[in-house]
């Protein structure tokens, strides 16, 4: 409460007992709240009190740590400082907690206890009056209290003298100015002793300080000290330890014995030693043709001034000369065993890659001259591509170098500049070469299929010499002008799609195909690797963290949905450094049982600490990954005629698609939106043209009861994720179905996905991607797919439990589709029913 001009505390106050931290009158420190007495003080006072009086609180200094704060109450501090709570926060992670923003108002003793729980009350007695705020008048002040005035004029120049060497334009300065200049003598050493680098030791002095003048003499010490740390501070960013030690060298003030000549010393390193380099020409063990040209540079280098720029031309090409590796080769291990055990070590599934590996080792064993094949992994991000480029390099015992070719828009990367352009250099495939010091390394042409083409020429088109093996033997450099041989590296492409990589270049390589995983597969992925390696990178071990084999399909499911595992990695980290900051913190067993809202009473309002392993449920899940981003929702979509479930593939592996339609009274006019493609918008023409000619057939009627579908109707197609761009043939069947439905009014089966291209006679022709497709209506809950009957041997390459866990339906026509479709067939549609056909005489 407010009196004559000051501030009166009430004689009895709830003590807030503070480990950390330590308020004085006049300063705002923020508080964290989470020992029983203090969780039931805020609760029951700042919380639930709606005056002034009641957000006033003790605040005394506790040397006991509150994490372990027993029944017993410890000894206070004689001294403490009243304050008001000008903002409470509450949380409940990682434990519940409070955290206070309170203001000092003035000092206070404390006469007696009046109880201890649930919180402490005691009687105080305040000690000194909290003026508001008014300009002190300092002149006065030094004339008239003589010693006092003395010290607090000493005290404000020095604050002063500590601004001037800060930055006034950092806004925490500038308010510190602008109290400085407002604030009554009586609060400025709390102020600034609250303000400056001080521990709570000393701050616990100045709170202990009653009277003015020994506050003053308290205070002052410290402030003198953080500007001498900050003068230091300041003499020592002038000039740099680097700066100074380098400029005394050039002057010989360092070692007065001798001067130092830069230029002298440079010359030295650059000298005549063309002997040692033609020893080394000599020695590198280079082809006959490679070997000529090196002696004849070697000859015009001798007769060169080092004046000359062409020297230092020279000079650099001989010398990468001599660093390639033309003989240099690792010996290959063959033992098939143990690469076996290796691949399945570093990966699981994956099975075709491995078994291409075992095959490439198992020719070699018996064919030691076999050139290195060409594979590329075609597959959506995150299914291990590049990394099991790595594991075949550590399989074979061979070097391994990646080269990202993503973004490359110019032939020289790959063949390298000539030696006529300023700045010129060899291609990434030389240099690759250079660095690993072996011609038979396993090279990674990472996301070849995002090369660009620009001006300065087509890089896929450079590559086509490097991926030939009848042609690599002789690869020309333009840098090097010499052909070297790379028949013996093992070149391995990455792409997501071949779809961009051109016809020739593709021709070259032997495309394997790396589809997305099971959920089966991610979950024991994610056990045998994600998890610890992640843990690994956290600090973690599995005595603190444990994410049990039922939660895995959670983080899966509802939290990523992709074909490979990079996503469910990262949710795994987040869970680690979750958990990192609990362990971090100091949260470790105490208790086993498992906090509930029974036990709850018995411990307190203060949680029990987690038992290690901190298990990982569903409920954690939530706290730490949020509400889940995905849900099944297949089952609500398909609640209406005129939606039907298709299946499609892209780049980043396969997806459902939906596709809705919906007609109203109009002219026969066919609306299409969602970005579609031309083949696309084709299939939806064609589906209306199939229906439209057997509409008896199928008994479907449009609104104002014709056989012409469209007489007096107009329809509206549409395929949601209006943003991403869809082309394809493969959604004829999906269209087909989904009209059907909206003309007979019946509902499509909701656990049904489809995929096919379609003719305009109603026969059903087979598409690509079956693979990723079929695995992504598996990831939907879908229990049965259609597909086309010529694709029914792409169903081989699916996993046992994904083909016993799906019902597959192949179709020659649509006929077969629509009676999949729909529960109990569809009307006018006979199992039996066939089309005239011809025999041909071919």
């Amino acid at each position: 409460m407010v009196s004559g001009g000051a501030i009166q505390i009430p004689s009895r106050l709830p003590l807030l007992l503070t480990h950390e931290g330590v308020l004085l009158p006049g300063s705002t420190v923020r508080f964290s709240v989470d020992s029983p007495r203090n969780m039931h003080l805020v609760r029951e006072r700042l919380l639930k009190g709606t005056s002034l009086k009641s957000t006033i609180i003790g605040v005394i200094p506790n040397t006991r740590d509150p994490e372990h704060d027993t029944d017993d109450l410890p000894t206070l501090h004689k001294i403490g400082t009243a304050g008001i709570a000008v903002q409470v926060v509450g949380s409940n992670w990682p434990k519940p907690h409070y955290t206070l923003l309170i203001t000092g108002l003035c000092r206070f003793s404390v006469s007696s206890l009046l109880k201890e729980r649930p919180f402490v009350l005691a009687e105080v007695k305040q000690l000194d009056q909290l003026e508001r705020y008014t300009t002190p008048q300092r002149d006065a002040t030094a004339t008239d209290d003589g010693e006092l005035g003395e010290l607090s004029e000493k005290f404000y120049q020095a604050a002063v003298e500590l601004l001037g060497m800060l930055d006034m334009s950092v806004p925490v300065v500038a308010k510190f100015r602008r109290l400085l200049d407002s604030l009554p003598r009586e609060t400025l050493p709390d102020v600034v002793a609250s303000m400056i680098r001080t521990s709570n030791k000393e701050k616990l002095q100045v709170l202990d300080a009653l009277s003015l003048e020994e506050r003053f003499k308290k205070a002052l010490p410290m402030l003198t000290r953080q500007m001498e740390g900050l003068k230091l501070l300041q003499k020592t960013r002038k000039t740099s330890p680097d700066n100074e030690k380098r400029v005394l060298v050039r002057k010989g003030t360092v070692f007065p014995g001798r001067q130092f000549n830069l230029d002298e010393e440079d010359e030295d390193d650059d000298g005549d030693d063309t002997a040692a380099l033609e020893r080394k020409v000599h020695g590198a063990n280079m082809p006959e043709a490679a070997l000529k040209i090196c002696l004849k540079e070697l000859k015009r280098l001798k007769k060169m001034p080092q004046s000359m720029p062409e020297y230092a031309l020279t000079r650099n090409y001989l010398d990468l000369m001599v660093e390639l590796p033309w003989s240099k080769s690792t010996k290959d291990c063959l033992d098939i065993r143990a690469a076996r055990t290796l691949l399945d070590n570093d990966h699981y599934a994956m099975n075709n890659l491995k078994r291409r590996v075992l095959e490439y080792l198992a020719v070699r064993q018996l064919k030691t001259s076999l050139k290195g094949p060409i594979l590329c992994f075609v597959g959506p991000p995150g299914v291990g591509k590049t990394s099991v480029g790595r594991s075949i390099a550590r399989t074979l015992g061979r070097e391994f170098h990646r080269i990202a070719l993503g973004g490359v828009c110019d032939q020289s990367d790959i063949r390298g500049h000539r030696r006529t352009y300023v700045g010129s250099m060899p291609g990434r495939i030389i240099n690759g070469l250079k660095t690993v010091g072996v011609n038979n390394p396993v090279f990674l042409l990472d996301e070849v299929d995002k090369l660009g083409k620009s001006l300065q020429g087509d890089p896929a088109a450079a590559l086509l010499e490097v991926l030939d093996p009848e042609q690599n033997h002789g690869f020309t450099d333009h840098y090097l002008n010499v052909a070297f041989d790379l028949s013996q590296v093992l070149f391995i492409a990455t792409a997501n799609t071949t779809a961009t990589i051109p016809p020739a270049l593709l021709d070259r390589m032997e495309v394997l195909e790396v589809p997305g995983y099971t959920q089966e597969e991610k979950v024991e992925i994610a056990h045998r690797h994600l998890i610890p390696n992640q843990l690994e990178q956290h600090g973690l071990t599995p005595q603190q963290l444990h994410i049990p084999q039922s939660t895995t399909p959670d983080i899966i499911s509802r939290y990523t949905r992709e074909a490979g595992v990079r996503s469910l990695e990262r949710k795994i980290g987040a869970i680690c450094r979750a958990v990192a900051v609990k362990v971090a913190e100091g949260h470790t067993l105490t208790k086993t049982e498992t906090l509930t809202p029974e036990n709850s009473k018995q411990h307190g309002d203060k949680a029990a600490p987690p038992e290690l392993p901190i298990v990982i449920d569903h409920i954690a899940l939530k706290d730490i990954l949020g509400p889940p981003v995905f849900e099944m929702e297949v089952s609500e979509r398909l609640t209406l005629p005129g939606v039907a479930l298709g299946l499609a593939w892209t780049p980043l592996g396969g997806e459902i698609m939906f596709v809705e339609a919906s007609r109203m009274e109009g002219e026969g006019q066919l609306t299409l939106t969602g970005q579609l493609g031309d083949v696309m918008k084709e299939s939806a023409h064609l589906a209306i043209s199939w229906l439209r000619a057997n509409a008896k057939t199928y008994q479907l009627t449009n609104m104002v009861g014709g056989s012409d579908p469209l007489e007096g109707t107009d329809i509206h197609l549409h395929f949601p994720a209006g943003a991403v761009t869809k082309d394809g043939p493969s959604a004829g069947v999906t269209i087909v179905t989904c009209l059907a439905s909206l003309f007979s009014g019946r509902l499509v089966r909701s656990d049904v996905a489809m995929t096919g291209e379609i003719t305009l006679r109603g026969l059903v022709l087979p598409v690509g991607g079956i693979k990723d497709k079929v695995l992504a209506a598996h990831r939907a809950g879908v229990k049965r797919v259609i597909l086309p009957k010529r694709n029914e041997k792409d169903l081989e390459e699916l996993p046992a439990n994904v083909r016993a866990n799906l019902d597959f339906i192949t179709a020659t026509n649509l006929d077969e589709v629509l009676n999949a479709s729909f529960d109990g067939g569809f009307p006018g549609v006979s199992s039996t029913r066939a089309h005239p056909q011809l025999t041909s005489k071919l």
